[in-house]
């Protein structure tokens, strides 16, 4: 086959289509754009490739960021027909509020990466985006991060490092617990894609997080309890708030992706739910008020203080 007749790859053939939608007015101005999920699970494709597809689309000046939102048709997408990326060796306008590539440090490819994550979530990050957003090449980034894991690790450690630790902080290992355990649950709520991006069995090894941990040891100190249960708390605590963050981000994520608010969705599901508590087969059920699973914080609370109990349990078992 000749060069000619070889298919584009699939990323340029899924821009191309996307492309004459926005161009035909079939997506509008301000119009949210599918999510970069919903166009791998849409044509098939890897979630890379999906990743590729945005990056074209915002390089060609359709797509843009909006708070709130996600990512939105540009405004100025119905004045302009880039048919075809921007010419090799011609190049781009530099993006307000960027850096030069002399000035590039490590501390604003995290910063732009964490913008990026916070508003589309962990997907849209890659090398190529963030260099785009900081208005360099993607070469310039393989200077202070090897790679997106690599970059990743960083941006996880950077959001550790956001709140400073209380040196002692609060009388008693219960007061510090809840501490510590409420700072977390709140970068998780800031930065939603923070609990896809920790792992408890293969541990990012960074300064900031190394930090949490070695504080919640410190707040086990004199309790006669052995390292082994020491740790096992200083890593249960965490992966309790995680669980109940991964809640949060779904969420949050289904909201961006549908437009529709959990209390819309719960409006859309009130009649299926009426004939299925009002059938007389879930008595106990039909006693539980409507919002009670849709409080994340109160069921964080709710889980913190019960774990907490159990585990004053065994401190007074040991203390004996």
């Amino acid at each position: 086959m000749s060069a000619q007749e070889r298919p584009d790859p699939p990323y340029l053939q899924i821009t191309a289509e996307i492309r004459a939608r926005i161009l035909s007015g079939d997506l509008r101005p301000g119009e949210r754009m599918p999510s970069i999920r919903q166009i791998a699970r849409q044509w098939g494709v890897a979630v890379a490739t999906a990743t590729k597809v945005m990056a074209a689309l915002r390089d060609d000046g359709l797509v843009e960021t909006a708070v709130g939102s996600g990512t939105v048709v540009s405004s100025g997408s119905g004045r302009t027909r880039p048919d075809r990326p921007t010419a090799p060796g011609r190049p781009r306008p530099r993006p307000a509020g960027t850096v030069s590539r002399r000035a590039l440090r490590r501390e604003h490819v995290l910063r732009a990466a964490i913008a990026i994550a916070d508003v589309e979530g962990l997907d849209a990050v890659s090398m190529r985006r963030v260099a785009a957003d900081l208005g360099v090449g993607p070469m310039s980034l393989y200077r202070h991060v090897a790679n997106k894991d690599e970059l990743v690790t960083h941006m996880v450690d950077e959001v550790f490092g956001e709140r400073e630790l209380p040196n002692p902080g609060p009388d008693g290992w219960r007061a510090k617990l809840e501490l510590i355990s409420r700072l977390q649950w709140e970068l998780c709520q800031r930065h939603h894609w923070l609990p896809r991006a920790i792992s408890f069995t293969r541990p990012l090894l960074m300064p900031n997080l190394a930090a949490y941990t070695e504080w919640t040891l410190r707040a086990l100190d004199g309790l006669g309890l052995p390292m082994t249960i020491r740790i096992r708390e200083a890593l249960t605590l965490p992966t309790f708030v995680v669980a109940v963050a991964l809640s949060l981000a779904d969420e949050v994520e289904a909201e961006q992706e549908t437009g529709m608010s959990l209390d819309r969705w719960w409006a859309g599901q009130r009649r299926r739910a009426d004939e299925l508590l009002d059938s007389g087969q879930f008595p106990l059920l039909s006693m539980v008020p409507g919002d009670a699973a849709a409080d994340l914080d109160g069921l964080f609370e709710y889980g913190l203080a019960r774990h907490l109990d159990g585990f004053a349990v065994l401190v007074r078992s040991r203390q004996r």
